[in-house]
């Protein structure tokens, strides 16, 4: 009879997966001013990058304090995590980066425009790309909004129990 280990280090591919199929995070980011700020997002993952955009649903203002603090400090983090009365199937996953606002405005004409501008363009299409593949609802209404990109850098797991690996 094998014993089961509680409360180990999820295995890196695992974590991945995991991070990448959930529906929905908690993006956390920080006010110049140094307090904590945090908002459910949802999210796509394209290679070490996720991608949340601003949509339609009702907000009270566009002028949203994560674009702000992203803008000030460049830094995100996002967490993803499951939560069952039975404890031992807990688990969650978070990945911390660099983050930066993506505009949408791209109205002046390409000759214009630097190559980071147009590198930007094409990121936000790759963006929102993503995010229409995992969320229907963006298929008719896709993210008009500025997107945010957060190049994820360090990753960190957990899991209450291991699941149990394919022979």
């Amino acid at each position: 009879m094998r014993c089961a280990k509680h409360n180990v280090l999820m295995d890196q591919n695992e974590a991945r997966r995991r991070f990448a199929e959930a529906r929905v995070a908690r993006m956390a980011t920080v006010r110049p001013h140094g307090t904590p700020h945090l908002v459910p997002v949802v999210f796509a993952l394209v290679d070490d990058v996720a991608y949340t955009a601003v949509d339609g649903k009702p907000k009270t203002t566009m002028a949203l304090q994560r674009l702000d603090n992203i803008d000030a400090t460049g830094q995100a983090s996002l967490l993803v995590d499951y939560y069952h009365e039975d404890w031992a199937a807990l688990w969650w996953v978070r990945a911390d980066g660099s983050a930066q606002v993506l505009a949408r405005d791209f109205s002046e004409p390409p000759l214009r425009r630097g190559c980071s501008e147009r590198g930007r363009q094409e990121q936000v299409g790759i963006a929102i790309d993503a995010l229409t593949r995992k969320y229907p609802q963006y298929v008719s209404e896709p993210p008009t909004g500025p997107v945010i990109a957060i190049g994820l850098k360090r990753w960190r797991s957990w899991e209450s129990t291991p699941a149990p690996r394919d022979s």
